[in-house]
């Protein structure tokens, strides 16, 4: 079981958000203006794309993939999709679907205008298969940001990352939501990629979630990481996201020596999301040593009591692992990662995650 951190929210409110809790109503009340003063919003886009043609036997394959791969309700069109490389299937009383050309590649979710004033006009250069699952080039993430200046919630720490798809960006805000866009900054959702194989649905892109997130592990400070190393050959390594606070973190943190014995090194990744957690974990990285905050952590882990921070510590060391830890897109927690960032998503309580670590 795990703690969830969020609620379902809109999209948009979530991107467009300020951090600061006094903010929050008046930034909503300025997006939903924005959104509705904007040259489009998801309706229009429609009525747009509407016009835009598509060839019929693009239109026909798209068709005979769909129908064999499961969707039974009534495609009403397809028309060229605001992303990049692919098409919109409008279906009658659900969201679109925006698929690639092959049919590989399938994101379901209405697109919502940005907002901002385009500042950067010139046409990305559109990323490859090699490009998968890596932060994008410092010189697009200038661009992008530059075209969306009304989302209060974008900033130089935002994560991007280059998708499967060229031309479709995945993004995360600090909170941890992820959402895609063109790589014009211009179209977001918050849907995610599917992928057809072999004529049937198979699930979200499997391979680029690992790929991503091995990326966000080679940016982490790995010194402000409290290791817990295997005491016998190591065989695994993963990363956790935790909170102090957590009831769930702290039933797994009972089980370390247990993982440690069997070969598995646990790397703990400070994530604070309860209103207390924060000075309470910077308490603990305040400790002088890698062993006294090791201590420290086991205690407010264990004992659920919280070691205060030396007097001369005035410095924040969790607070940049865990802006890092955006692009992992932490929905709960303790969130655990093995080593080539596959994510496990089941009960840590059962049998199942000794074989997701591979150890028995």
């Amino acid at each position: 079981m795990k703690f969830s951190l969020l609620k379902s929210a809109s999209l948009i409110s979530v991107i467009l958000l300020t951090t600061t809790a006094c903010a929050q109503q008046s930034a909503t009340d300025t997006i939903k203006n924005n959104v509705n003063q904007a040259p489009q919003n998801s309706a229009s886009i429609q009525s747009t794309q509407a016009t835009s043609s598509v060839s019929k036997a693009v239109d026909s394959q798209l068709r005979q993939l769909l129908s064999q791969a499961g969707i039974k309700t009534q495609i009403t069109s397809i028309v060229p999709s605001k992303l990049p490389n692919m098409y919109q299937v409008n279906l009658a009383g659900q969201p679109p679907l925006h698929i690639t050309k092959e049919g590989k590649y399938v994101i379901q979710g209405e697109l919502q205008k940005n907002p901002s004033k385009r500042v950067v006009t010139k046409k990305p250069a559109r990323s490859s298969s090699l490009q998968v699952g890596k932060p994008v080039s410092a010189s697009l993430k200038s661009d992008l940001l530059a075209n969306m200046g009304a989302l209060k919630n974008m900033s130089a720490k935002t994560p991007f990352f280059y998708t499967a798809v060229p031309g479709v960006i995945w993004g995360a805000t600090l909170e941890g939501v992820p959402f895609l866009l063109s790589d014009d900054g211009q179209y977001i959702t918050d849907g995610e990629i599917s992928v057809i194989e072999n004529g049937q649905f198979i699930g979200l892109d499997g391979n680029f979630e690992p790929l991503k997130n091995q990326a966000v592990f080679a940016t982490l400070d790995h010194s402000q990481l409290i290791t817990y190393p295997a005491t016998s050959p190591e065989k695994a390594v993963i990363y956790v996201a935790n909170d102090v606070n957590c009831p769930y973190c702290r039933r797994l943190h009972q089980q370390l020596p247990m993982l440690n014995a069997k070969g598995v090194t646990v790397k703990t990744i400070g994530y604070p999301i309860y209103e207390k957690s924060p000075e309470q974990m910077r308490a603990i990285w305040c400790q002088a040593s890698e062993d006294g905050r090791r201590r420290a952590f086991d205690k407010a882990m264990l004992q659920g009591k919280m070691t205060p921070a030396p007097a001369n510590c005035k410095a924040d060391y969790v607070t940049p692992n865990r802006e890092k830890s955006a692009g992992l897109a932490v929905m709960a927690t303790p969130a655990i990662y093995r080593e080539d960032g596959v994510l496990y998503q089941a009960s840590f309580e059962s049998p199942e995650f000794l074989e997701f670590l591979g150890v028995d």
